[in-house]
């Protein structure tokens, strides 16, 4: 499977998730407004961190691992066995840990006991969200293109009903609910594409764990643990103190700046994921490695300036069409936003390889520094340039981050 085939068959994937996406980011304005945005992005950075200490944090290592002993289907099962316990272990004692917290997760995020029970659906629904994404790292170490696109598929249509459905009906509440069982629901196609195919087995699902397997999977947990913690945390912090100094209606418009940004980036990112971490992951020879670090900045690159240049001239339009004319105050971000994205994109082309070649400490100690930067840069902006400081802070973070992870893996490189 190379970069082209890979990069058009993901394509299709994402073209249907960014239409679903775009119709959704619709109903969402119309129905819940800047402020329900706000509440949105708070609930979606707590899903994140749960699902990764629940078991997914282990998701990079079996798309690695799936790939690395492609020759061998015995170590590849041994990989799934380990993989899908500790996902089953760690999912039922988080929707315990859940249940038994509820009342305080809604004062904390929601500042609200209205949305207590929202807990109660996401605890009895996370070991098929968790066991979904799982599968689809095993599609994708094993290069099942094909069945990753129509699972994806599958999860952007049932995203796009039952959020639309249930927050037109139910408003926040029901959007809340979406979010937490969307895509266990999504599971059961995925199930299906897993189960139609001759390599699978439900015995290679559960099973003795294998300690030598986990110690494989310790450093790649250990990273997606500090991205866990990292990313939705310094968003969550960012969006209270947006919502401090300005109000939750610019909280709103940051984070509907955050998905645009998502839905936007989705092919490079996607072909990211579904094609660079399990390719690099079977690469050994430096000469290799090198050629595909190339190709990422010939062809996957271009692609992220070429959509941040269109977002940026088509701004106006976007956000009627896309939002409502009460998110115009977003239209600050636009500029500095897109250039921030370019560089995240070129950085990540970087950080994939860091995934892939399990460079643990460089990994988690840049995780670490520019996340606390990108929080203080923030304060800084925002008191130099006023709202549209968040997005400048995301530009020269990002700068940074390019420059730093630069250095030190083409020196590990030559």
């Amino acid at each position: 499977m190379n970069l082209f085939r890979t990069s058009v068959l993901n394509g299709v994937a994402v073209l249907i998730k960014t239409i679903t996406m775009f119709v959704l980011n619709k109903i969402l304005a119309v129905y819940l407004g800047p402020t329900g945005y706000a509440a949105i992005g708070q609930f979606q950075n707590f899903i994140q961190m749960v699902t990764t200490f629940a078991g997914s944090a282990i998701n990079t290592a079996v798309v690695k691992y799936t790939a690395e002993y492609h020759e061998d289907e015995t170590k590849q099962r041994a990989v799934w066995k380990t993989a899908g316990s500790i996902v089953f272990l760690f999912s039922f004692v988080f929707a315990i840990l859940i249940l038994i917290f509820q009342k305080q997760l809604a004062l904390y995020i929601f500042q609200s006991l209205k949305y207590q029970t929202i807990f109660i659906w996401f605890a009895i629904f996370l070991i098929f969200f968790n066991f979904n994404t799982l599968f689809l790292a095993i599609l994708n170490g094993k290069k099942e293109i094909l069945k990753l696109v129509l699972a994806n598929i599958a999860g952007s249509l049932f995203a796009l009903v039952i959020t639309g459905v249930l927050a037109i009906k139910l408003q926040l509440y029901g959007a809340l609910i979406a979010l937490s069982i969307y895509q266990s629901i999504a599971f059961i196609v995925t199930l299906i594409l897993c189960h139609r195919a001759d390599w699978f087995e439900f015995s290679s699902l559960l099973g003795k764990i294998d300690l030598g397997i986990t110690k494989k999977f310790a450093s790649f947990i250990l990273m997606a643990l500090v991205s866990a913690i990292c990313v939705p945390l310094s968003q969550m912090l960012i969006r209270a103190y947006l919502t401090q100094e300005f109000s939750l209606a610019y909280a709103g418009y940051w984070e509907a700046m955050i998905r645009l940004s998502t839905v936007y980036l989705l092919l490079v990112t996607t072909t990211l994921g579904v094609y660079y971490l399990p390719r690099l992951s079977e690469l050994n020879a430096i000469d290799e490695i090198k050629k595909e670090v190339y190709l990422g900045y010939k062809f996957i690159f271009p692609l992220a300036v070429v959509g941040g240049i269109c977002v940026f001239i088509l701004r106006d339009w976007i956000i009627n069409l896309l939002f409502s004319p009460s998110f115009a105050p977003m239209q600050d971000l636009f500029l500095w936003q897109m250039m921030g994205d370019a560089l995240k994109i070129g950085s990540w082309i970087l950080a994939y390889l860091m995934l892939s070649k399990a460079m643990t400490k460089l990994y988690i100690c840049t995780e670490i520094i520019f996340t606390v930067s990108l929080i203080a840069l923030t304060y800084i902006c925002t008191q130099v340039f006023g709202f549209e400081g968040v997005s400048i802070a995301h530009l020269i973070n990002y700068g940074l981050y390019w420059i730093v992870i630069s250095l030190f893996i083409f020196k590990q490189l030559k």
